[in-house]
This record gives C-alpha cells, sequence and structure tokens, in this order.
C-alpha cells in the first residue's frame, strides 16, 4: 500500500498558482478548461474530464515514438505530446484553471515518474494520467489509487507520498534543455528527485 499523498504546503493557494511551467493563463489553456468544464459545475466531473483528455488525447512520447520535447503546459496541449511529467504540467494547469487545486507527485521506477494530485470534497488523491497504451494503467479515482505503475520495492522503486505546488526542479531543468529526437528521453531523466 502506497503511503498517504501529504501536501508540503498548509496553502491551497500555492496548489492554485500560475508559473512559467503551469501558466493556466495562456488563452488555449483557459479555452480548452472552460470547454471541459461540465454544465452543471460539478468539480469533480471537472477533474474527471480534464484528467481523460490528457490522459487519452495527449500522447505519450514514448509510447507515440515521438522525437518532440515539451514542458509547458500550454506546449504539451498545443503539440499535443508530452512525456510524463509534460502530461502532469498540463493536467494541473487545466484543474488550476478551473479553481481546482493540484499538485505534483513523483514515483523513482526505472526514471523518476511523474503524476498529479487534486484537492476534492476535503481530501487529496493522486491521478496519473500517463497514458494506457503500453500496459499502465491510470484510472479516475479519487477513492482507491489506480495509477499507471505500481511501485516495487523489490526492485529498488520509491513512492513519493509529497504533493509539491511546483514541478521538480531537476525535472524541469532536464526537460528545458534536453534536445529533440529520436529516443531524448533515454539520455538523463532524472532517476531521484
Amino acid at each position: 500500500m502506497n503511503p498517504a499523498p501529504t501536501p508540503t504546503s498548509d496553502r491551497l493557494s500555492d496548489y492554485l498558482a500560475a508559473d512559467t511551467v503551469v501558466d493556466h493563463g495562456h488563452p488555449a489553456i483557459r479555452a480548452l478548461a472552460d470547454a471541459l468544464r461540465p454544465g452543471d459545475g460539478d468539480p469533480v466531473e471537472a477533474a474527471k474530464t480534464a484528467f481523460l483528455f490528457v490522459r487519452d488525447e495527449v500522447e505519450h512520447v514514448m509510447d507515440a515514438a515521438d522525437p518532440r520535447v515539451t514542458w509547458r503546459a500550454s506546449d504539451v496541449l498545443r503539440e499535443r505530446v508530452g512525456i510524463c511529467h509534460a502530461k502532469a504540467h498540463l493536467l494541473a494547469a487545466l484543474l488550476r484553471a478551473q479553481g481546482i487545486p493540484a499538485g505534483f507527485c513523483y514515483q523513482e521506477l526505472s526514471a523518476l515518474h511523474g503524476l498529479n494530485a487534486v484537492y476534492l470534497h476535503g481530501n487529496w488523491s493522486r491521478l496519473d494520467a500517463r497514458g494506457n497504451r503500453t500496459g499502465a494503467g491510470g484510472e479516475f479515482s479519487l477513492d482507491v489509487e489506480k495509477l499507471a505503475w505500481p511501485v516495487d520495492p523489490a526492485r529498488g522503486e520509491r513512492d513519493h507520498p509529497e504533493i509539491h505546488p511546483a514541478p521538480a526542479p531537476v525535472v524541469v531543468d532536464f526537460l528545458m534543455t534536453a534536445q529533440p529526437g529520436p529516443g531524448w528521453y533515454e539520455k538523463g531523466l532524472p532517476r531521484t528527485l
């Protein structure tokens, strides 16, 4: 069983902030967030719709063998492709644009894997919109974690329960300096925070 998700900040406003990476003030992010918002304004349905969009409509670079590198949420949306971290940046932006607090979580698998946490009904729940094309099993659930990949401690894998208001600097630095091309993600993707 995974440890309970724990926010690193006591201020929910930190999980609604925009920055260079989570640029939810961008017109394309705002327009999509508005389009995904259900008519009744239900935040759970809004979160689920945003999750499904990012999981199913944005390709994971490894699954698609795509040479492009994206890291800013608006760029991920424009290009419709990104590694797990980039997809997490987009999901956070879409949620925050709708006033739903969202943060960033990590797992140490064969490399550092990025996912999100969302705050709804007074609780944090982790969501993993990586994409399910290659055996991953990420599903939207607020009650039971259904992440893309289970952590296997016997293989040295580790789950980080912390919920960060901003993406890890080691991830952002890697993505901002990565050179596009085949297998770019194999050249220095961080293994730990």
